[in-house]
């Protein structure tokens, strides 16, 4: 079972501040432990909302809009994925998680899709054959 760590996003890492070295330090610490374990997928940091773009579908029609975006709660600074064996075991390492900016700030965990999950066919054959979309 894979799950994503995300890391929401504050007005100081929308402004590009970056973490301390305490942080980068707690951080590393939790990742090894992850890494020790087995279960450490991949992990990253995202540049601030300024820096990106969104593409968006509404009545058949696509538009690309550039950044920033408004609501810093609502935008995702970073995130760690995490391959375990059960529910459990994804909210005993997300509780261990460091907090990511020494200030206040949230973390949202999500449990991703498998492969398996979806109805069988050709189509998830041809993910399953990119190597991507988990078992």
């Amino acid at each position: 079972m894979r799950f994503m760590i995300i890391v929401k996003a504050t007005r100081d890492s929308e402004a590009g501040v970056m973490p301390s070295a305490e942080v980068f330090t707690e951080m590393a610490d939790y990742h090894e432990k992850l890494l020790k374990a087995g279960v450490l997928v991949d992990a990253s940091g995202l540049h601030p909302s300024e820096k990106g773009w969104r593409v968006t579908w509404k009545g058949g029609r696509k538009s690309v809009v550039d950044g920033p975006f408004a609501e810093a709660k609502e935008l995702i600074a970073g995130y760690t994925i995490i391959n375990v064996s059960s529910v459990e075991e994804a909210r005993e390492w997300a509780s261990g998680f460091p907090n990511p900016m020494l200030t206040d700030s949230e973390i949202e965990i999500r449990q991703m899709f498998e492969l398996d999950d979806f109805e069988q066919g050709e189509a998830i054959q041809r993910f399953r054959d990119m190597g991507v979309g988990g078992v």
